[in-house]
């Protein structure tokens, strides 16, 4: 169809074995794959299993050998972490190849740096397997949505957790007993902390505000919990409450225009009401809904991790870059779409100012009077209440719900600082954010 394109790969791991996997076998794919050969392979070991057959004279120890191979055109980084990514990126990139990656936290991080070498060089960095596995997300922000003025993305962007907060809702399991059966099935790490705290998920809000709203953040203030601290009896009570309970990444404009434009990033456990689009979103699957004008909302789900998924991004990204290749015969030639560089300053907000509905469970005292000066406190301080609940009253104490309408955190703060002086409260059991 067209001339060659080598393919270099590091890391074949899980995903790397899925994308090789696919550029062996391209019968009945898109015709470019069969023009996409795998010239090169960095990997750790030479004598490990191999989850695909190659030959011995492709594979090296060392990355150097990958990104310096005059026969390859795009290098693909599957290695994760952030050092040597980071370099073996750059490094790429000085040797006049473009570079396919699913590594969030590189991007996350230095994905500004990264993005003005590679246009500096006329090369392609894509990156659409580092949020959401195999559900395309980042070329449609870039492309298909561009004419939206996006005001919000939220979502789900982390199967680790959404696995376990389902099981936790379905079946009233605990949650340190869901995380272990997360760790024996794959879904989690035997160091489960980058998913469970919430950083895994920050890095992906992190890389979609960015393409969203057109420029970058720090990806180091953006307010983070994970579910590591959750209990079964809030997500019971939301239940009650109609609500299911996720671990949700949101990055929202707080002003129509601005130079820097203010952003509001966060990830949290929240109250999702059982009627919204991303409430029915189940087990290791992700959803990431775009709100925008004029369009409204549109929502991408699917599986959101695992070698098939997003060694499909991966082969996507690729063949995006053959496609060019193949459409022009200029080099360096740059599709501005497809490259989709920063055109803005955005800045995150003080934490104190953003908003947003709050789930707050107190444990009281059981006595007269106390629902009113818990909501005396809140209206004091300005905030609204939609719902206040008392469970489980007996001798030993009571435990009240609040669902707040939407509030500042800073009043919100406030409010609750106040409460927890009160003498019949004990303490402030559970926080979450809430839709």
């Amino acid at each position: 169809m067209g001339s060659r394109i080598g393919v270099g790969l590091l890391g074949l791991g899980t995903v790397g074995g899925g994308v090789a996997s696919i550029l062996l076998s391209p019968d009945e794919r898109h015709p470019l794959v069969a023009d996409l050969d795998l010239v090169r392979v960095a990997v750790r070991d030479l004598a490990r299993p191999r989850p695909v057959d190659l030959a011995a004279d492709i594979l090296t120890t060392d990355p150097g050998d990958v990104v310096n191979d005059p026969a390859v055109d795009v290098v693909v980084e599957v290695i994760g972490g952030i050092e040597p990514a980071r370099s073996l990126i750059l490094q790429a990139i000085s040797s006049g190849k473009s570079v396919v990656t699913a590594n969030k936290a590189v991007i996350a991080r230095h994905g500004q740096e990264i993005a003005e070498a590679a246009a500096a060089a006329g090369v392609y960095v894509l990156i659409e397997a580092a949020v959401g596995g195999g559900i395309p997300i980042i070329e449609p922000l870039k492309q298909s949505l561009g004419g939206n003025r996006i005001n919000r993305v939220s979502g789900i962007i982390n199967g680790t957790t959404n696995y376990i907060l389902t099981r936790m809702a379905d079946e009233g399991a605990a949650y340190d007993a869901v995380l272990r059966d997360a760790q024996d099935l794959g879904y989690a790490e035997a160091d489960p902390a980058a998913d469970v705290d919430g950083l895994d998920a920050a890095d992906k809000i992190a890389i979609l505000s960015t393409l969203a709203f057109g420029g970058a953040v720090e990806r180091s203030a953006v307010p983070t919990e994970g579910i590591s601290q959750l209990q079964g009896v809030d997500v019971d009570y939301a239940r009650r409450l109609g609500y299911g309970v996720k671990l949700l990444a949101v990055a929202e404009r707080m002003a129509e225009t601005g130079d820097p434009l203010p952003l509001s990033l966060r990830v949290q456990p929240t109250l999702v009401p059982t009627d919204h689009p991303l409430a029915g979103v189940n087990g290791v699957n992700n959803a990431i809904l775009v709100e925008g004008d004029p369009i409204g909302r549109v929502m991408f789900y699917g599986p959101g991790a695992g070698a098939g998924p997003t060694a499909s991004a991966v082969v996507a990204d690729i063949l995006n870059i053959a496609g060019i290749r193949h459409a022009s015969d200029a080099p360096g030639h740059i599709d501005p779409l497809l490259a989709a560089g920063t055109w803005r300053n955005c800045a995150l907000v003080e934490a104190s100012k953003i908003r947003q509905r709050h789930y707050v469970r107190f444990n009281t005292k059981d006595a007269p009077g106390v629902i009113g000066r818990i909501g005396g406190c809140f209206g004091d301080r300005n905030v609204s209440i939609q719902s206040i609940v008392q469970f489980n009253a007996s001798q030993a104490g009571a435990e009240i719900v609040v669902i707040t309408h939407e509030v500042s955190q800073g009043e919100m703060d406030a409010a609750l600082q106040a409460i927890e002086a009160l003498p019949e409260v004990s303490g402030l059991a559970a926080h979450l954010g809430c839709l």
